[in-house]
């Protein structure tokens, strides 16, 4: 396969987001400084040349990718939504305060903290901790949210056989939880976590996926 550079771009901020509370696969509008987010990486994408645009199928993360689309005069006409992208869901433990809701999770293993787990344990851990903790046992663990996005990128081969540059707006957890799987090899690590409107590159091969920039927020004026 042709290579393909994918700019990963995570949404711009939500109320959910100001709000402080877990936004997994619950949906809450832009705020007005999550559209200006989306304006400043429009602008810094805007001699992109696009071959493709995608989203989750996220009102945030379609919005997002819009206004992107709107500042780029050489971005595709059509927006294609793949729900393999969405966020990570937290089932039981959506809309709650993060803190608390890692503590209650972490603290009966010894860990205080979503950091601390992930630093200690890993990025997969979260999410096992997190489903066992679920008392619905909704929440995604680390084999279906793999599962998912594995599914998700193999889409995106299949529809750009010849490569090309695309644009992909998702959400932070997924953002941080592929640079961490793919980037380590090359420096990067998804402790800390990426900012609403950030830029990152991935290339994806027929060797994988690859980590060439993580986390960028553009310096353009409003």
């Amino acid at each position: 396969m042709e290579p393909i550079t994918i700019y990963l771009i995570r949404h711009g901020q939500t109320f959910i987001n100001r709000y402080d509370r877990m936004q997994g696969w619950s949906d809450t509008p832009l705020t007005d400084k999550g559209i200006a987010d989306a304006h400043r990486a429009g602008r810094a994408l805007s001699d992109v040349h696009f071959t493709a645009a995608y989203s989750s199928d996220t009102m945030r993360a379609q919005k997002t990718a819009r206004i992107i689309m709107d500042e780029n005069p050489h971005a595709p006409e059509k927006l294609n939504l793949i729900p393999a992208f969405r966020e990570e869901f937290y089932g039981y433990f959506e809309g709650d305060n993060p803190s608390r809701t890692w503590f209650v999770i972490g603290k009966p293993h010894g860990f205080s903290s979503y950091t601390d787990i992930a630093r200690r344990k890993g990025f997969d851990a979260t999410k096992d901790m997190m489903h066992a903790a679920d008392p619905f046992h909704d929440a995604e663990d680390a084999h279906t949210f793999w599962s998912r996005i594995m599914g998700g990128f193999k889409e995106l081969r299949e529809d750009n056989p010849n490569g090309g540059t695309i644009l992909l707006v998702t959400h932070g957890t997924t953002i941080r939880s592929i640079i961490d799987k793919f980037g380590k090899q090359d420096g990067f690590s998804g402790l800390e976590a990426p900012r609403n409107g950030s830029i990152s590159r991935l290339r994806l091969d027929e060797d994988g996926v690859h980590v060439l920039s993580y986390n960028n927020v553009p310096d353009v004026e409003e």
